[in-house]
């Protein structure tokens, strides 16, 4: 069974083409940082018109290097929502195309339940039930999993996703985008103790978060200096700020695996690349006796090898689409497994 796998759910468009479900024969990904980064942050449009131009390239480059033609294509896995309306919109106009020329199944993805499952493209020993964290710069939730396609919601952010704060913060401190990797280089250099920041929305009984009031934290706290040249400052304060989002990251997710018992974690989404994140899990998980299992860094951003991974497992093989099928920006994953 060869799978081919769209993402253009934001600003980078994917392809990618997975065998039996696991073995990768391409997986290509065409940035859009260039693109947005004079702007500050994504231009949907601009996002759109790039996506168009990519897509039907990028796949020629992507069956070439599987060493497979289209007619060998199987199924066409898609990414459908949540994400850009415009964005995901090309791709899911191009993937309905193929599927019809082609006279193949064409198979919507959920994009956090892709996340989810670019966990298992390496880790084949993951087991459930497990908590899973997906934390990126759009979406910051927790479920519990019984099965493949089986969410119940734990938590979720009540304002700002941690990525969308991790780049506010880089850009209030001179920075560009994305901020994440930024904050992310600048903390290592840095003294978290130096310029703490209180963890946002500190609960023993609930799983949300909240990271809207750190942002404010931080326009106070650099109110304080006359300039940021000093490089040992900028540092301490990147530290501080990213020690805050972690640590809050990490206390709701074992408050999560605690109150549900469960000795599985998986955390994915394009912020699980942050090296801080990632050494706190795995010290945190260890401690408790928990299995924690992330992604490599290239599958933890936006990826096709994701989405062909989520349409090749057995959640995705009843909901073969028809060709009316449009992308929803705000599409809900437990509710994307009822319909």
């Amino acid at each position: 069974m060869i799978t081919l796998g769209i993402e253009t759910s934001c600003d980078e468009t994917a392809i990618a083409i997975l065998k039996d479900g696991r073995i990768i024969l391409s997986d290509l990904m065409s940035s859009q940082i260039d693109l947005h980064k004079k702007y500050g942050g994504v231009v949907p449009e601009l996002a759109c018109r790039r996506h168009i131009e990519t897509i039907g390239p990028l796949l020629a480059e992507g069956l070439q290097s599987a060493g497979v033609s289209l007619n060998q294509i199987d199924r066409i896995a898609v990414t459908v929502g949540p994400g850009l309306v415009g964005a995901l919109l090309v791709g899911v106009s191009f993937a309905k195309a193929l599927a019809y020329a082609l006279g193949i199944p064409l198979v919507p993805v959920h994009h956090l339940e892709g996340h989810i499952e670019a966990a298992f493209i390496e880790h084949r020993e993951i087991r459930f039930p497990l908590v899973a964290l997906v934390v990126s710069g759009g979406h910051t939730n927790l479920y519990y999993m019984s099965g493949h396609g089986q969410y119940r919601p734990l938590g979720r952010t009540i304002d700002d996703a941690a990525g969308e704060a991790l780049d506010k913060g880089a850009r209030m401190l001179g920075f560009g985008y994305p901020g994440g990797p930024v904050i992310d280089r600048l903390a290592k250099k840095g003294d978290p103790n130096r310029m703490p920041f209180t963890r946002p929305y500190q609960s023993k009984t609930h799983c949300d978060f909240s990271f809207s009031g750190l942002k404010t934290a931080l326009k106070r706290c650099l109110e304080k200096f006359e300039s940021l040249e000093n490089p040992s400052d900028l540092a301490d304060i990147a530290a501080g700020y990213q020690n805050a989002i972690v640590e809050s990251l990490i206390e709701k997710t074992f408050l999560a695996i605690k109150k549900e018992k469960v000795k599985y974690l998986i955390v994915c989404g394009g912020v699980a690349a942050n090296s801080l994140l990632r050494k706190r899990i795995e010290e945190e998980a260890a401690s408790r006796e928990i299995s924690a299992f992330i992604p490599s860094v290239q599958f933890c951003t936006d990826n096709g090898a994701m989405i062909a991974m989520a349409g090749s497992s057995a959640s995705s093989w009843d909901k073969n689409a028809l060709l009316d099928l449009n992308p929803d920006p705000n599409l809900d994953l437990p509710k994307f497994h009822t319909i």
